[in-house]
């Protein structure tokens, strides 16, 4: 997979959680067998040299258990995760046998669900913007709060 709306729709899939890395599940739906995959490791995980090192290892291992484990005419996407830099490889294999269980093993409809609280309602009040320029109670109009108002020279600078 190289197009980005791929990924994305990927993401809207089925999805598996691991220590070392997210697997991400979707059947295209559109009558092609291929498996497909994707790997995608971010700038926060760490430099070049360690995430071409995690997809590179991405890599052998999608090519080794897809075509066993995997689902015939899905995306698969393999989001690394800092806990796999220096993961043993084996056990790196072990969680993706897992994961790719744990992802056939659920209902084809089912919705990615979301961990954490609900969130809160929307406010329905509209939000008030104050205007540029327009004076503030307390305040001599300058923007600054009142304890910081005076004193200022030239170019803004003063003691406080």
């Amino acid at each position: 997979m190289t197009r980005r709306a791929d990924f994305l729709a990927a993401n809207r899939g089925r999805r598996a959680p691991m220590p070392g890395f997210v697997l991400l599940v979707r059947e295209r739906g559109d009558g092609d067998p291929a498996m497909r995959y994707g790997i995608t490791v971010t700038k926060k995980i760490g430099g070049a040299v360690i995430r071409n090192r995690m997809k590179r290892r991405f890599r052998v291992l999608a090519r080794e258990l897809l075509p066993a484990h995997g689902i015939a005419g899905a995306d698969h996407v393999l989001i690394g995760r800092a806990e796999g830099i220096e993961r043993d490889f084996g056990l790196l294999r072990r969680e993706l046998e897992k994961a790719l269980g744990k992802v056939m093993s659920r209902p084809v409809d089912e919705a990615p669900r979301r961990k954490g609280r609900p969130s809160p309602p929307k406010d329905t009040a509209p939000l008030r913007r104050q205007e540029p320029g327009v004076a503030t109670e307390g305040s001599g109009g300058t923007g600054f709060p009142p304890s910081q108002e005076h004193g200022r020279g030239r170019h803004g600078r003063g003691r406080p």
